[in-house]
């Protein structure tokens, strides 16, 4: 009776984990303007979203943001796929987070969550985390850190979303 019990109550809470995480929550998050984006706001027009945390001191996140970028173009034209990179630089680093951009020239829709609301409610808690949004917004594979190569995957699960 006791395993039974156990079992249920942990069913209960991995199915409230698992099913909370499928849709987007209600917070804001700022653009590089200030302007407040609800992130439950963001649109593809019924592609796929991909949103990507990352931060400006972390190497990995960058790299993999940059080995995108070299590709993107292709990307979007081949899945009409659109990244939203959501930076959490916190206040002593945000400052970092416009230059670099421009320095690098993505053309990613770019969020700043510096008290990592976003990304607390979403669970990541080490960068870089993607997730992949479906046609209806939500969270239909996620990956955490980064090895060259990953983007492929990204693109492969990407495709299969379009197909």
């Amino acid at each position: 009776m006791k395993r039974y019990l156990l079992f249920t109550i942990l069913f209960f809470f991995l199915s409230q984990y698992i099913f909370s995480q499928e849709k987007l929550p209600n917070i804001s998050v700022k653009n590089l303007n200030g302007k407040k984006v609800n992130i439950q706001d963001i649109n593809n027009e019924g592609s796929p979203i991909v949103l990507n945390f990352w931060a400006t001191w972390c190497k990995p996140c960058k790299l993999e943001l940059n080995t995108i970028a070299e590709d993107y173009e292709d990307w979007q034209d081949e899945t009409g796929v659109k990244i939203i990179a959501v930076s959490i630089d916190d206040s002593r680093s945000m400052s970092k987070v416009a230059p670099y951009i421009n320095s690098v020239g993505w053309d990613y829709e770019i969020y700043l969550d510096p008290n990592r609301d976003l990304a607390r409610s979403l669970g990541v808690s080490t960068v870089p985390h993607t997730f992949l949004l479906n046609e209806k917004k939500e969270i239909v594979w996620e990956h955490r850190g980064y090895i060259p190569g990953d983007e492929h995957k990204l693109l492969e699960k990407i495709e299969s979303l379009v197909k």
